[in-house]
């Protein structure tokens, strides 16, 4: 049986500045439902992506912010990277793990530039929303194989 993400909850604590961070990086808006004052739906979809975000009021009791290490995929991590920087969105320069690998939690290991051979996987950048949940590029130019 095939299973799809479909949706990762955020945890935030001001809706209405979440829902303006993610339309500030290009995301499309899907909904935003209301049901009484105490619960709000709100969905964006990153642009290419079949996977969507959900926040909101009374959807989740993890504390806002407490996400890390949510990883979009570009082909171009450079590229990608100065697109967020020219929408004002703080982000971090690109970076590769020293060992070549995926990066490790926190900063631990980043060399400045990319991968300095270009491997797929291996390039990254990263910031945040306005309450702290963690996002990381991954560029990605040639899949694994089964993937």
């Amino acid at each position: 049986m095939d299973m799809k993400l479909e949706v990762v909850v955020l945890p935030v604590a001001d809706v209405d500045r979440a829902k303006g961070f993610y339309k500030e990086l290009g995301w499309r808006q899907d909904a935003d439902f209301t049901s009484g004052l105490d619960f709000r739906v709100v969905q964006l979809t990153p642009p290419g992506s079949a996977c969507s975000v959900i926040f909101g009021t009374g959807i989740t009791a993890a504390a806002p912010g407490s996400l890390e290490e949510l990883i979009l995929t570009v082909t171009n991590v450079q590229a990608a990277r100065d697109e967020i920087a020219g929408r004002g969105i703080p982000i971090t320069e690109v970076f590769h793990d020293e060992t070549g690998v995926f990066h490790r939690a926190g900063t631990a290991g980043r060399v400045p530039g990319l991968d300095p051979d270009r491997r797929s996987y291996s390039s990254f950048a990263s910031f945040s929303d306005p309450d702290g949940n963690g996002w990381l590029l991954q560029e990605i130019t040639a899949r694994l194989p089964g993937r």
